[in-house]
């Protein structure tokens, strides 16, 4: 088999991915979050990685950058639309899926501990607008 629904029966196309929906500084829209505070993503030579900013007990922690990988809309787009990624920490692991909608970024996370500490993995979805640096 060679596809799985209908939309995978396209010709295959070697043009470039359009990564330019992705580069910015994107800012949780929640000034209340416990969580992720903002993302930094750049594209270089048709490569994304992404760099997290999450909210500590004294600032923000800076997760690191890691490289994205991108997604499609549809196997016949040559726009990113998604990008996955993860992180491990040791004692935990976050895997990142987001997807661009309507000039926001919707941003799932799912956490896993690894260790014996007995908290339950968890899933967070939140929204990203990217920063425009205007006002």
């Amino acid at each position: 088999m060679q596809f799985a629904q209908i939309r995978d029966r396209v010709p295959a196309d070697d043009g470039p991915l359009d990564l330019s929906a992705f580069p910015g500084t994107w800012v949780n829209s929640n000034p209340e979050t416990s969580g992720i505070a903002r993302l930094l993503m750049t594209e270089e030579g048709g490569r994304l990685t992404l760099q997290v900013y999450a909210i500590g007990p004294e600032g923000l922690i800076d997760w690191g950058t890691v490289a994205a990988q991108p997604f499609t809309a549809s196997p016949s787009s040559r726009a990113g639309t998604g990008f996955t990624c993860s992180y491990d920490f040791g004692f935990a692991e976050t895997e990142l899926q987001a997807m661009l909608l309507k000039g926001l970024m919707v941003l799932a996370q799912l956490h896993r501990f690894k260790d014996a500490s007995g908290r339950m993995d968890y899933f967070v979805r939140e929204y990203f607008a990217l920063s425009h640096g205007r006002y």
